[in-house]
Parts: C-alpha cells; sequence; structure tokens
C-alpha cells in the first residue's frame, strides 16, 4: 500500500476517496443505525458502552466531546452525569448520523447542554485543551489517519484530561475467531439487507473491523503521538477493546 493509499474494507482506495465513501456507508444506515445495533450485538452493545463510560470517570461540570458519536447514545448517558453544569459536544462527519442523534437527544429531553458539530476527527475544528475528556464509540476504524485523530484529540485535551476509545479489537478467547469471522460475514449482511436494504454496508463494517489495528498496536499508536499511561481492556474475548489514554 503506498502512502497515496489506504484500506475501505478489503479495497485499496485513493486516501482522498476513503471519507467519501464511508460518509455514503453511514448515510445509507443513519436511519436503521440503532435497530441494526441491537441485532447484530444482541443488545450487548449497550452495556459495552456503560463500561466505557465507567472507564471515562464522567463527573458533574466537564466538558466532553463524543467524537464520531453518531446517534448519541454515549451522549444521552454523559450528558445526564455532568449537568447543567457541564458541556456534551457531539460530534460527527456524517450529516445524516449527526441529525438522528440531535433529533433522538431532543426528544429524550436533553437540552441545554449539549452542542453538535460536524467536524473531521483529523483536524477538530476546537481550540487547543479544551475538553476534559473525549470519548469515541465504534468510530476510530473508519477515519483515514487513525495517527492524524489521535494527535487532533491530544491537542484538544485540557492537561490531566482523557482519551476513551471503543472500539472492535481481535478475539483473543480461544476458539472464538472461526465462530466470530462465519457470524460477521454471513449473518451481518443478511440482517443488513433484511433491516437496513443495505447488504454492501454491512459487509464494509465487518471488512473494516478485520482491518482496523489489534490492541497492541492501537496502544503503540495513541503512545506515539503523546498519550500516557495507555492501556485496554478486552471485552467479549477481545471482539471488542476498550483504549485509554491520557495528557499530562
Amino acid at each position: 500500500m503506498s502512502d497515496d493509499t489506504t484500506h475501505f474494507g478489503y479495497k485499496t482506495v485513493g486516501k482522498g476517496e476513503k471519507a467519501g465513501m464511508v460518509g455514503q456507508v453511514f448515510t445509507s444506515v443513519a436511519d436503521r443505525y440503532d435497530v441494526m445495533n441491537d441485532l447484530m450485538s444482541f443488545g450487548i452493545h449497550r452495556i459495552w458502552k456503560r463500561q466505557a463510560i465507567d472507564l471515562a470517570g464522567v463527573r458533574p461540570g466537564q466538558r466532553i466531546l463524543d467524537l464520531a458519536g453518531g446517534t448519541g447514545d454515549l451522549t444521552s448517558r454523559m450528558a445526564r452525569i455532568v449537568g447543567p453544569g457541564g458541556k456534551l459536544v457531539l460530534s460527527d462527519i456524517n450529516g445524516a448520523m449527526l441529525e438522528n442523534g440531535r433529533k433522538r437527544l431532543i426528544d429524550e429531553g436533553l437540552v441545554g447542554n449539549i452542542e453538535y458539530v460536524q467536524a473531521n476527527a483529523e483536524c477538530l475544528p476546537f481550540e487547543d485543551a479544551h475538553f476534559d475528556l473525549v470519548t469515541m464509540a465504534f468510530g476510530l476504524r473508519n477515519v483515514t489517519d487513525q495517527s492524524a485523530a489521535l494527535a487532533s484529540i491530544l491537542r484538544v485535551l485540557k492537561p490531566g484530561g482523557r482519551l476513551v476509545v471503543l472500539e472492535f479489537s481481535k478475539p483473543v478467547l480461544p476458539g472464538l475467531k472461526p465462530l466470530y469471522d462465519l457470524y460477521s460475514f454471513t449473518a451481518l449482511p443478511f440482517m443488513g439487507r433484511l433491516v437496513a436494504n443495505d447488504a454492501d454496508s454491512y459487509r464494509y463494517l465487518a471488512e473494516s473491523i478485520r482491518m482496523h489495528p489489534d490492541q497492541e498496536t492501537l496502544k503503540g499508536m495513541m503512545v506515539e503521538v503523546g498519550f500516557e499511561r495507555c492501556e485496554y481492556f478486552n471485552l467479549s474475548g477481545g471482539i471488542v477493546a476498550i483504549h485509554r489514554g491520557f495528557k499530562l
């Protein structure tokens, strides 16, 4: 793979093309995104997200960026914790996902301490040392230049702030990988076609998981851009991992 190319699932594409291609995927699935999350994970994604928030150490009054926050699962929970004295910024590069998140959170009565910003994680439009916490759930693997995104996140964190990344990872439980592969490449596209009328987007999602760095590699990437005290926690046998790092 050259310096001008990257992966889109298992395909090799130009770096300038990937963001648009990922955008098409999430625009296609936006209206059924939450339903599909429940179906694909049998509802377990809600437990993963609660564990991520627990490791994030959310406190009243904090200023938090929920990056690639999509339809607002993490924002919904964290906005209640930070309270009226805190601030949540729900950000996503995809306008359809962000609009669905905005509508959902307003319907839940969450107004006053949430802002909505459409932004690219690689070049965040926020001032330096602005946030106490940045969370990113199931979004990093879709970023073209993940190291650039991590560096951008580090820049906008306050000293003492932390990053928490919840992302699909590599199974570590013996015997789990072949079963997980079978499920990913047969059941996910089938459910995508049945529920969202879009098998191709869910085939891409399965492929993008396989192309994402493993636990140790992602930890090393965080260290390389300047995060300290980096660690990760495997969930569901390593199908998902939570990475955490601090800006000291």
